[in-house]
């Protein structure tokens, strides 16, 4: 087995990772008002989760976050395929925040109140991306 992360890659797989990992964990232990209030968030955003019943939409959501934490913290998966994961994931998450009404101030992209724990998932994109990039520089300054 080959380790694959570079020195510089490992703050933000570490903070990221334990990060989605976590937060995975603890929803596959959702109770039904848990389920419903992120299935209908979601929904509202993404019209083809309206097709799972909560339950099922949390625990495909818990599943995918345990794997993507996973990822990100394993040495051996490659830095361009984590990051890759990690900037799909964000940036699902920062549609939900630029798609839901309520989540920012009129007019602007600056986070309301309530929108200001998604807004926040930013720092999740730049993460990947940086991890994404690194890995295609690398790769270039080798060719």
């Amino acid at each position: 087995m080959k380790f694959r992360v570079k020195a510089r890659q490992i703050p933000s797989r570490l903070a990221t990772g334990a990060f989605i990992l976590n937060s995975g964990l603890h929803k596959r232990h959702a109770d039904e008002a848990t389920a419903a209030q992120l299935h209908g968030l979601t929904a509202g955003t993404y019209p083809v989760v309206k097709n799972l019943d909560p339950a099922t939409f949390v625990k495909l959501v818990s599943t995918g976050e345990i794997a993507l934490g996973a990822a990100l913290l394993l040495p051996f998966v490659p830095g361009l395929l984590a990051g890759a994961g990690l900037a799909a994931f964000s940036a699902g998450l920062l549609g939900l925040y630029l798609r839901t009404p309520g989540m920012r101030e009129e007019g602007s992209l600056a986070p309301t109140q309530q929108g200001l724990p998604i807004a926040k998932d930013v720092w999740m994109l730049g993460a990947g991306l940086g991890l994404v990039v690194d890995a295609l520089t690398d790769r270039s300054a080798k060719s």
